[in-house]
């Protein structure tokens, strides 16, 4: 089943004969998107209601202020974007498509799944406004239907085995290559083409790229969102690296805030509702690299990983005119994690994986 790929176009499984792998997709179409990923050997699909509530507000942010970032170049978009502004509305379009996509694949990609093995769900809104007429005083009904003609709802399905959390081996080796991104708080597949211009900056070995404005502040990965474990305080008495989740912690968990231009990931809400729900210290504060000492731990979130821990950190000496150098002409600073994942990491990732049991879509539901 490996190979195995799937593309359901607004409810109807596509005949072509070969799918593209999902990063093709994804630079081929415009439009909002979110991925995530079927959990317990395909039963079920892990936090499906964040990621439609996040995918419908994705398109209501592009539609707002980007509105060529989800219909394409065309001058209908202004009128588009200007006439459906409610996270409400687009996941009243957005859902029952996405739900009757499911049901139409699931008995297909499903049955020749093996152990070990998940699917990915990748779902992208595209607004085409090729045949949307201008909208006149008196033709608000004819206008919406033609627009909801030409939302398309793709959906694509792949094959993916999720790294066992905790082996050393499968630890994160990360890199800051380039500046934060645009419209942060919207997932949208022109990024997918936007951080392809970072591949020439990715040192060997790199497993995932990060972001930075200034090459200190650590923003986020190109696909996760970036967590340090930190002391406190920088006081000798407090630099022993051993605690007590029982006692009171010496560190807290620490992540870029949105107002900073981060993604809103679905896993980084997931990681802040379980510092708060286990009393672990937590601060929306961008992880500084010159503070780097006082890192105990670090791992990355995203929706196919979940939790992953860091092995390495490597950031460039220098700032400089970054963007016209490739990796050899860079020198770089790291900072290795050899212990694994750490205490509060683990405790994160188990936390993490009960509420993906309880929150987790059941595929029979689909049936």
């Amino acid at each position: 089943m490996s190979n195995c790929r799937f593309l359901v176009i607004n409810g109807v499984i596509s005949q072509t004969s070969k799918v593209p792998q999902v990063h093709y997709f994804l630079e081929t179409h415009s439009g909002a998107y979110t991925t995530t990923r079927t959990h317990n050997n395909g039963t079920c699909v892990l936090f499906l209601e964040r990621h439609l509530h996040r995918l419908a507000e994705s398109a209501r942010i592009l539609a707002e202020s980007r509105p060529d970032f989800l219909f394409g170049s065309s001058e209908n978009s202004r009128v588009l974007s200007s006439s459906y502004s409610s996270s409400l509305w687009w996941e009243s379009v957005i859902r029952p498509l996405v739900n009757d996509s499911l049901r139409k694949v699931f008995p297909i990609s499903l049955k020749e799944e093996s152990g070990g093995e998940e699917l990915v769900i990748t779902t992208l809104v595209s607004g085409n406004s090729r045949n949307v007429e201008r909208k006149d005083e008196d033709e608000d009904d004819r206008v919406e239907g033609k627009v909801l003609r030409d939302i398309d709802v793709f959906m694509h399905i792949s094959v993916y085995i999720p790294p066992v959390f905790g082996v050393r081996e499968n630890g994160a080796h990360l890199a800051v290559v380039g500046h934060g991104r645009d419209v942060a708080r919207a997932k949208f597949s022109q990024w997918v083409r936007i951080r392809k211009n970072l591949e020439k900056l990715r040192p060997p070995l790199a497993t995932e790229l990060l972001l930075s404005d200034d090459g200190d502040q650590i923003l986020e990965g190109s696909v996760t969102n970036f967590f340090v474990v930190c002391l406190k305080d920088s006081s000798d008495t407090l630099k022993e690296r051993h605690f007590d989740l029982k006692c009171e912690c010496p560190y807290e968990v620490q992540t870029a805030p949105l107002a900073d231009g981060v993604l809103p990931g679905i896993i980084r809400q997931l990681v802040i509702e379980v510092c708060f729900s286990r009393d672990i210290p937590f601060r929306e504060v961008a992880p500084q690299w010159s503070k780097r000492d006082l890192w105990q731990e670090a791992f990355i979130t995203s929706s196919l990983r979940l939790v992953q821990h860091v092995e390495t950190i490597r950031v460039p000496s220098s700032w400089e005119l970054l963007e016209l150098k490739t990796w050899k002409e860079v020198n770089w600073e790291e900072t290795c994690f050899k212990e694994g994942p750490g205490i509060l990491t683990s405790e994160i990732q188990r936390e993490i994986m009960k509420r993906a049991d309880l929150e987790g879509c059941q595929v029979s539901d689909f049936a």
